[in-house]
């Protein structure tokens, strides 16, 4: 019997187990890579756990050609990736993995020119999508040209910056030119990359995103639209949770389709949208490509496996769609969940599709080592926070 040819997951976190579960699903062996043993997602009885390293630069190309000749030698895994500087280090070197495994990308340009988001604004621009107005920061000397927007804004780095992460938010929302100068001052001092978008009128529940595969000759394989209930923190964050939105699958499909094909992007690629409150149009807000999207589970879920998807169009094997499962299955981060909804003075289930089923992204019944694994690890953080403070309190004149 032949040996079916592995997956490779490199990066842990929600998207990565989500991942790996999704392809487990179809009985696909996985392999999930990270460079801490320790995350709770590594404990996934859907995958066999590797540690590697680093998941950053030359390192990752290195601990990824051998992991493919030791490995998996004459198997030729399906290469996924869920990290942001995964994809451009893997994008740079292509040469060197193409041959150990099997992926898809846009030319090396391309990757280059949608993973900045002045480089996604100019394109979309160029092709006529409907994008909000934006202003490049680099330096003081451009300060100025934000007055000229719309406000209130979104400021965001122009690409993903570990610095930046460090010291700042993912976003911020500046109600006027004032606070937007003083808060690009205090960032050019750590990046001089930042853009000032103008903002979207309307809550997070107007935030849908269109997840596909595309072919190599361009053809979308497979194609599932959502939209999002909660963001952590809210307005400015992350996916806390989201369902599907079938009410605009085939616009938002065909939006995505057609900006894509346009740009010869192929592989792994989704798009975000939000709908405008005032004019009740959508506004793309950013691409996501040659990766899977850190909510990528909820297709999964709700009925389209696009990671299986991919490892089935690469390996030449037929992939039949499912049906849209009837019953809607949301997809949530329960902590920050219900962090946004205390923070909004919103119920915990407020905005779910009626009838949904609730999905954690960590906990499962089949699979429950890498929630226990993370409370476990949370309980005893606390036991030894609170034993530090007695001792304290015990030493105190």
């Amino acid at each position: 019997m032949a040996v079916a040819a592995p997956a490779v997951v490199v990066g842990a976190g929600a998207n990565g187990l989500g991942v790996a579960r999704s392809l487990a699903r179809e009985e696909v062996p996985v392999w999930l890579v990270d460079s801490d043993v320790r995350r709770p997602e590594m404990h996934t009885r859907a995958a066999i756990p590797v540690v590697v390293r680093s998941l950053r630069g030359e390192t990752l190309v290195d601990e990824l050609v051998r992991l493919a000749t030791v490995r998996f030698p004459g198997l030729r895994p399906v290469l996924f990736l869920t990290q942001e500087e995964s994809v451009k280090i893997v994008s740079r070197q292509r040469d060197r993995l193409s041959a150990l495994y099997h992926l898809r990308l846009p030319t090396v340009d391309m990757v280059d020119t949608l993973l900045h988001k002045q480089g996604f604004q100019r394109l979309a621009e160029e092709l006529g999508s409907p994008v909000p107005s934006l202003v490049h920061v680099r330096t003081f000397a451009d300060l100025p040209a934000i007055g000229g927007l719309r406000y209130p804004v979104v400021i965001k780095p122009g690409e993903r910056n570990s610095e930046y992460s460090r010291q700042f938010k993912k976003a911020y929302r500046a109600e006027s030119a004032e606070d937007a100068d003083a808060l690009l001052r205090g960032i050019l001092a750590v990046m001089a990359d930042v853009v000032v978008q103008e903002w979207i009128d309307g809550p997070d529940a107007n935030i849908y995103f269109c997840l596909q595969y595309v072919g190599s000759q361009g053809q979308v394989i497979a194609s599932f639209t959502g939209r999002k209930i909660r963001s952590w923190p809210p307005q400015v964050g992350g996916t806390a949770s989201c369902a599907p939105a079938p009410e605009v699958q085939e616009e938002l499909s065909a939006m995505t389709g057609r900006f894509f094909q346009s740009a010869s992007v192929i592989g792994m690629a989704s798009m975000e949208y939000k709908r405008d409150a005032r004019s009740g149009e959508f506004q793309m807000v950013e691409p996501t490509i040659g990766r899977t999207d850190y909510q990528e589970e909820v297709a999964t879920l709700n009925g389209v496996n696009l990671p299986y998807a991919a490892y089935c169009s690469e390996l030449g094997q037929p992939f039949r769609a499912s049906a849209m499962k009837k019953r809607p299955v949301v997809w949530r981060v329960r902590s920050e969940d219900a962090q946004s909804a205390v923070a909004q003075g919103q119920r915990i289930k407020e905005g779910y599709p009626r009838g949904a089923h609730v999905t954690d992204a960590l906990w499962r019944w089949s699979d429950p080592l890498p929630y226990l694994v993370r409370n476990m690890r949370h309980a005893r953080h606390a036991l030894h926070a609170r034993a530090s403070r007695m001792i304290a309190e015990a030493h105190r004149p």
